[in-house]
């Protein structure tokens, strides 16, 4: 007869996502993973395939439900420079509040993580494949909103939606890394104002004085 699970493979890579976004792929191993999940090593190894496939399978459940969901919103959101500075401000607010504070973002530390021989999983072209895409489709909800921007005529003459686009998501990777280092959150918004206030037009509502 085959064999038939006792647990549920959905919940645990629930629990293997949170462990590898907390500490990052190098500092876990099978071992810890037994630990959190409390199943054995041939129940890992025969559901998910050794540590790259449990890691790589880990990063496409945290982009696919953590990470997709806020840049398709993004991405959807018709104001234009308030859209871009309310998805900064739930950033901020994610890293440095509630049970995932100070954890950073699992794709920024994938990122963090993947200079050669740091570790086999950040040697997989296929890790690095998630990562390319991800940044993609960051890149290109940044470069909507900022369209939106300058159609409303929100931006200083100038910025150019392609080309900031970039500096916006560098910004972000930024203040993902910045608050798993213990950043305070007072910090992390500043940068993120002076920032944003360096790309919008003047508020023409706003008298000289």
């Amino acid at each position: 007869m085959p064999d038939v699970k006792h647990f549920d493979p959905e919940q645990v890579l629930d629990q293997v996502v949170e462990l590898f976004w907390r500490r990052g792929a190098a500092s876990t191993g099978i071992g810890d993973v037994v630990a959190a999940t409390g199943l054995s090593r041939s129940s890992l190894y025969a559901t998910f395939g050794g540590k790259r496939e449990l890691y790589l399978a880990a990063l496409r459940r945290y982009v696919e439900r953590r990470s997709r969901p806020v840049l398709d919103a993004l991405a959807a959101d018709d104001r234009g420079t308030p859209a871009i500075a309310a998805f900064f401000d739930r950033l901020v607010q994610a890293r440095c509040e509630g049970p995932h504070a100070r954890w950073g973002c699992m794709v920024s530390n994938a990122h963090a993580g993947t200079a050669p021989h740091a570790d086999a999983v950040g040697e997989d072209a296929r890790v690095r494949q998630v990562l390319a895409e991800h940044h993609a489709r960051l890149r290109a909800a940044m470069a909507s909103a900022l369209r939106t921007a300058r159609s409303r005529e929100q931006l200083r003459p100038g910025v150019e939606p392609e080309a900031t686009a970039d500096v916006l998501a560098l910004l972000a990777y930024g203040v993902n890394l910045r608050s798993r280092a213990g950043a305070p959150a007072a910090d992390l918004r500043a940068t993120v104002t002076a920032a944003l206030e360096s790309l919008c037009a003047p508020d023409p509502l706003v008298k000289e004085k």
